[in-house]
């Protein structure tokens, strides 16, 4: 059992270091945004990072799914929702980060909850939104948006080395959407 527990924390571990490491500069992101409009070659945040590619996710699944006028409501709320929860992840996780040295075991635990139950909430909201818009696409349209959204192993993250595969656009939209 001790193994089992050891085995599962690790991973776990390694994800909040990882994403409370995209959500640490968050207070900085609106500067960041500014500064990067005038300075592109200046350094951005890691959450300003992951808003963009949040932004690069929305704009290349509505080309890819040729979003129409007629569906630019059901398709502007949904994208909507992705930026919401990312957003309000990677608030949660800059605030876990900020308190983990205080934090005994017991707190911990109750915050990898909180924001496990953030995820889940997070993607039910993604997932009513998404189906408002799958209900006014296309035939065609939802052959794409099937095929984009197949349960796959996720591709290289940090090297996007699948970045013009349509495989591996939505597949992060659950983390986005969790965060």
């Amino acid at each position: 059992m001790k193994n089992l527990f050891s085995k599962a924390a690790l991973p776990i571990a390694l994800s909040l270091v990882l994403l409370g490491g995209t959500a640490m500069a968050q207070s900085t992101a609106p500067a960041s945004a500014a500064s990067s409009a005038t300075a592109p070659t200046a350094k951005k945040s890691h959450m300003q990072k992951r808003m963009d590619e949040v932004e690069q996710q929305i704009s290349d699944l509505h080309e890819e799914l040729g979003i129409t006028d007629a569906e630019s409501s059901q398709w502007d709320a949904y994208a909507q929702v992705m930026r919401d929860n990312a957003q309000n992840t990677g608030k949660a996780l800059h605030e876990r980060h900020q308190q983990m040295e205080s934090m005994n075991a017991d707190d911990s635990m109750k915050s990898y909850a909180k924001i496990a139950q953030l995820n889940a909430d997070n993607m039910q909201k993604l997932s009513s939104a998404f189906s408002s818009l799958y209900a006014v696409l296309s035939p065609e349209q939802k052959q794409t948006a099937d095929e984009l959204f197949k349960n796959r192993p996720p591709k290289e993250r940090g090297g996007h080395g699948a970045k013009g595969s349509k495989e591996s656009k939505p597949a992060s939209t659950s983390s986005t959407a969790g965060g």
